[in-house]
């Protein structure tokens, strides 16, 4: 998989995990729905001005937002979530959307 699938694999989890639509998005890097969804199907590559907005829409360095590879194992993953889930503590709206995510990735 190359760098452009990658980067929009990244781009479309922590959309979704920020429960944010495309739209929604993409109005906040100013640029056309249809762009994110092409850069997110790894079609087209951000510009660097994109990705500088996505960094602030997001809340995250550059590293994070490149760092596509290093989640490899399933107890890792588990314990990171665990860490993440404790950390947000008992903020009822991000529950709610951490609820609502698990919830759609187990429908069938």
């Amino acid at each position: 998989m190359g760098i452009k699938n990658e980067l929009g694999k990244q781009i479309k989890n922590m959309r979704i995990a920020r429960g944010y639509t495309q739209e929604e998005l993409s109005e906040m890097v100013d640029i056309s729905q249809r762009a994110l969804s092409s850069i997110e199907l790894g079609n087209n590559f951000a510009t660097a001005e994109t990705i500088d907005k996505l960094l602030n829409a997001f809340n995250i360095t550059s590293e994070e937002l490149f760092a596509t590879n290093h989640f490899k194992e399933t107890a890792v993953l588990l314990r990171m979530i665990n860490q993440n889930i404790t950390e947000i503590g008992d903020n009822p709206e991000k529950l709610e959307i951490i609820y609502n995510l698990t919830r759609s990735l187990n429908k069938k």
